[in-house]
């Protein structure tokens, strides 16, 4: 069977996406390497912190907006900085007027800036106003199957959970919780934060997830826009991975023929 025969498309809010790799827009030296970065990654979603970066809030400003065109890529606000629900609902009120009207934002409410985790009591309550207030809520939270439930019953279009804490590169560090919240969850799961590498996207894609979520693992890397390039492959490769099935695991090679009948 053809890949188009045995895969779904990613639909978010309504939209289908070709890329399921999601791009962050910090941590580049400028926004010369931004733009080459994102376009090497052959993203189609490209998340901005909106209290972070200037979209333009601020007119004398560079606008990011310049580089990472609306009409090209689909534009995902996210509430990066925000240590309360009401500051992240805030946040994504002002994403709306800057973005004329947009809706589908990231959503995510932090505990503290040494882990920068997930305040998932706040972050239930501000997905509940978003939801109830017309967004699209794509949100961040820890890897808990509980709350990753609760969140869908809200309302939330994806959840996505992190992978490992954000900045850390260290990878899928707790797959069991993945595992489960990706056989219960009914709306798209998204790998968010603790990538570091390709072979770290592949496997995220290889347990099924919808699609992974990136930035420090891009820009922070020697050369970014060749590891851009790198974590392109690794997804397509890590989504046909899934799609094909691997081979059984086992201890002892087997023949590779049946030894029934042969003559002793």
């Amino acid at each position: 069977m053809s890949q188009s025969q045995l895969d779904k498309p990613l639909v978010l809010a309504g939209k289908t996406y070709n890329s399921r790799l999601l791009v962050g827009t910090g941590k580049y030296k400028d926004l010369n390497e931004t733009g080459e970065a994102i376009e090497a990654s052959g993203a189609d979603i490209v998340t901005v912190a909106v209290r972070r970066t200037n979209i333009g809030q601020n007119p004398n400003e560079p606008n990011l907006l310049d580089v990472i065109s609306p009409e090209r890529y689909t534009i995902l606000p996210n509430t990066a900085g925000c240590y309360d629900a009401a500051e992240a609902v805030r946040t994504c009120r002002l994403a709306r007027e800057l973005l004329d009207g947009h809706t589908l934002v990231k959503l995510e409410v932090l505990a503290d800036q040494k882990t920068l985790f997930p305040n998932v009591i706040e972050t239930l309550k501000a997905a509940e106003i978003l939801v109830k207030d017309g967004f699209d809520v794509m949100v961040y939270t820890s890897d808990d199957p509980i709350i990753a439930r609760q969140l869908e019953e809200i309302g939330c279009i994806a959840v996505m959970p992190l992978a490992g804490l954000i900045g850390t590169g260290l990878g899928i560090c707790n797959p069991y919780n993945l595992r489960i919240i990706l056989e219960e969850a009914k709306v798209p799961v998204l790998v968010d934060a603790g990538v570091g590498t390709a072979s770290d996207a592949t496997i995220a894609m290889e347990m099924g997830c919808a699609a992974v979520l990136m930035n420090s693992a891009i820009a922070n890397a020697q050369h970014p826009v060749l590891m851009a390039k790198a974590m392109k492959h690794a997804i397509e490769a890590g989504r046909l991975a899934y799609l094909a099935g691997r081979m059984p695991k086992k201890l002892y090679a087997s023949a590779s023929s049946p030894l029934d009948g042969v003559v002793r």
